[in-house]
Order: C-alpha cells, then structure tokens, then sequence
C-alpha cells in the first residue's frame, strides 16, 4: 500500500495500486446489478454538500452551547407573588403574564441577548416555583451576580466557565461570547471531511476505469 503525495489532489496512491484496484472492481460481479464505473461525485451534489453543513452551521450559531441562567428568570421570581398573578387562575395564565412582563422589561436590559434567550428558554409555573427559593437565596450574596449561576434541571449551580478577573480578583463565570458549542463542532467535522477527502484520493482517480469482463 504506497502513498503517493507529489500530487495529492489527484490520487495518494502510488500506480502499482491504482492498478490492483481497478482489477478488483473489474474482476467484481456484483450480482450484474452494480457497473463499478469509478465516475467522480457530480460538481452540484459536492457544491450541494457544502451548502449544508455551512447552512446548519449559520442557521444553529446562535443557540450553540447556550444555557439559561437564573438571571433570565429574574423577573418571574420579583412578580410571582403579586396580587397581580395570584388573581389568576391556572399556571398557564400566570406564566403568559410573567412572560409578557419579562419580555417588556428585556427591552431595556443591559444584554440585549436577553429577549432571545427568554424566547429560547421557556419555563413552566412548577418549574419556576422550584429556582424561586434558589433565586431568591442568591440575590443575597454579592460574590456572583445572577448571570454568572446556571439552570440545571431543577437545580441552579456556578457556571463552569472562567472568564476574565474582575477588579476585585473574582473570575468572572460566564460564557465567552465565543464558546457557544462550535468549536468542537467545527473540529469534528472538519476531521469528518479530511477523513473523507483522504479516503477518496486513496482510490484511482476517476479519469481511470476499470475494465469490466463481459458477462
């Protein structure tokens, strides 16, 4: 098995196994269903490929990684015990007003993400009376503003990210703007596709045929 590498973008094969290869296409019978023709993968299929993974790579950037934080869900916990909520009757009408409530006052927060984010976060009424005590329990400590503690489930834990130092020595714990998932995205399928261009440029080129014995 050679490697050929003067011309990778033709063929990593050496010609003695070129040459093996295409005798064993030609010798294979293949049932007479399959002509093994060695032809090259059409231009607008390759282009077609392309297009989707960059498509689902644009398309996902802005949810990669991204978890909630109890300072989406700051706003539920300051109104949830209103006269205002407690006059309505179901979980479900006293969610649509504290969403409707969170989103108007996440126009004027000082991370504009914060809209999105209500939008890709929703919560239920049980869920938020299970982080309203936590909530509630950090807002006392000053160590940690809210968004630097993540939602986990049913539980409200320290991020685990480590951002720049504050002044007062305490690493911030947020996600870099740049940390939303994709680097081990783009590293796996950037592995897939050297794998796959390797692979390919390991058999004949397409311009070489196989020579198929009559049946």
């Amino acid at each position: 098995m050679g490697w050929k590498m003067d011309n990778p973008l033709y063929s990593l094969s050496d010609e003695q196994e070129q040459q093996d290869i295409l005798k064993k296409w030609g010798e294979e019978r293949m049932g007479g269903l399959i002509h093994p023709g060695n032809n090259r993968l059409p231009f607008p299929l390759t282009f077609l490929i392309a297009l989707i993974i960059l498509t689902a790579f644009l398309i996902t950037m802005p949810i990669w990684g991204q978890r909630p934080t109890a300072e989406l869900y700051k706003v539920h916990v300051e109104l949830m015990n209103t006269p205002e909520v407690e006059r309505l009757a179901t979980p479900e009408e006293k969610m649509k007003y504290l969403d409707a409530e969170a989103m108007k006052r996440s126009a004027s927060h000082p991370d504009s993400r914060n809209k999105g984010q209500l939008e890709r976060h929703p919560i239920y009424w049980d869920d938020l009376l299970n982080l309203a005590p936590q909530i509630i329990e950090l807002q006392k400590q000053t160590k940690y503003p809210l968004d630097n503690f993540t939602v986990v489930g049913d539980k409200i834990v320290l991020a685990n990210f480590e951002g720049n130092i504050r002044p007062d020595g305490v690493r911030e714990r947020l996600q870099p703007w740049w940390d939303k998932g994709f680097t081990i995205d783009v590293f796996y399928v950037g592995y897939y596709c050297l794998w796959m261009v390797i692979m390919i440029k390991r058999l004949p080129h397409f311009s070489k045929k196989p020579q198929v014995p009559a049946y």
